[in-house]
């Protein structure tokens, strides 16, 4: 048994609005595990004796099926995600910044995302399938990165979290 987090894009923050006890619900259903939502962001615990790849293919299907939406999840174990969150190349807590991280599943994508100017006073690094971003909490949808991430081919293959967010779940 593997126990994995599963991040669910656009979840709660612009138009999609699930209640985290229902989506807990759905994906016990769905076969998984000791699942345990955190915050209300699209957060999920969840353990499966299945590879990654099958825990995002078969979360996103839940999804779409019980909610009706364009589900994209990216799923990691908890110690690739451990890795990841220490890797945080920056000082972890600047005032007045925001320090994220940006999962891709797409190499070519986050090859685009990593080539993108970095703004002022921001700071980008790519990582082993992330995007680490530091960025001013004024700047963070007006830089090059954040107008980027919006953009529709993004969707299934990017999610950002906050560090913070990530300690929560690492918890």
């Amino acid at each position: 048994m593997t126990r994995y987090i599963a991040f669910l894009r656009g979840v709660n923050v612009g138009g999609v609005n699930l209640k985290m006890a229902d989506v807990a619900k759905a994906m016990t259903a769905a076969g998984f595990s000791d699942v345990r939502t955190i915050l209300a962001s699209g957060n999920i615990l969840l353990d499966s004796t299945s590879d990654a790849a099958k825990v995002r293919s078969t979360a996103e299907r839940t999804l779409r099926d019980t909610f009706g939406y364009e589900a994209w999840v990216l799923v990691y174990d908890v110690p690739t995600l451990q890795k990841i969150s220490t890797g945080y190349p920056f000082e972890r807590e600047v005032p007045d910044h925001h320090s994220y991280v940006t999962f891709v599943s797409d190499a070519e994508m986050l090859d685009e995302l990593a080539a993108l100017p970095p703004g002022d006073d921001e700071k980008v690094q790519r990582g082993d399938g992330v995007l680490y971003w530091q960025v001013p909490r004024t700047a963070t949808l007006a830089s090059a990165i954040g107008k980027t991430m919006g953009k529709t081919r993004y969707k299934s293959c990017s999610t950002t979290r906050n560090l913070r967010t990530l300690d929560r779940v690492l918890r």
